[in-house]
């Protein structure tokens, strides 16, 4: 084998290259399969269990905690989380580097960008954290992580979407306000769509009627899960 000395300049040279775009799109696929593969196979194998309420009323649909909690759609879920949270953690590194960047003389931008990196983390914090403790293990615990990723979530794109309205403000980069644009409608259709859970939620736990609350609150989180790793 020969051997390179060190201090080389082909010691400095990657190993791998992995294209932003394609990293970028396979880490948002995963939590996507993941989630229509435990929703098709709970309704098709665990019906019964998986549309089970507390007040006993007939439901049409299961939620994602219920869908995630069985088995073996908890094992799928949990291998598609596990290898989409590493590249989100990277990703969020990334982009405080590249706000840091931007915003290299701005004290307020990066502590905004700073903070807008511990709520990216607290997210995945959040999601791995509902995700490897089920709603049938200990409830307290996923519920903690569901508000946490929840509550992350929203707060870290409503950051990110601050942070890219003064870049293209100073920017003539058709891709980067395309960007901006695509993260604002992601942010106020992901916010709607937790707005109507919420209310679902809480007619359903007052008056418990019949599916139809229950089964609009699942399909209100269904729409709006997937789309926030793709901001």
């Amino acid at each position: 084998m020969q051997q390179v000395p060190y201090g080389s300049v082909d010691r400095d040279k990657p190993l791998i290259r992995v294209p932003f775009t394609r990293l970028a799109v396979i880490t948002v696929c995963l939590p996507l399969l993941g989630l229509v593969a435990c929703i098709v196979l709970a309704m098709l194998y665990h019906y019964n269990d998986a549309t089970y309420t507390h007040c006993q009323v007939p439901n049409y649909l299961p939620s994602i905690s219920a869908a995630i909690s069985l088995t073996p759609e908890r094992y799928i879920w949990r291998f598609s989380i596990g290898l989409h949270s590493a590249p989100r953690f990277l990703v969020a590194a990334a982009y405080l580097s590249f706000y840091r960047g931007r915003f290299s003389r701005r004290l307020t931008e990066q502590l905004l960008s700073g903070f807008t990196f511990l709520l990216a983390l607290s997210e995945n914090v959040g999601l791995l954290l509902l995700t490897y403790v089920s709603s049938t293990e200990t409830y307290s615990v996923h519920k903690s992580g569901f508000i946490l990723f929840i509550g992350s979530s929203l707060f870290h794109m409503l950051c990110t979407c601050k942070l890219w309205s003064l870049i293209v403000k100073y920017s003539i980069s058709s891709e980067e306000m395309m960007s901006y644009w695509f993260k604002l409608r992601l942010f106020l259709f992901n916010g709607g769509c937790c707005v109507l859970a919420v209310y679902f939620y809480r007619r359903h736990n007052t008056y418990c009627e019949e599916g139809i609350t229950h089964a609009s609150r699942c399909v209100s989180i269904w729409w709006c899960c997937p789309t926030w790793p793709s901001t």
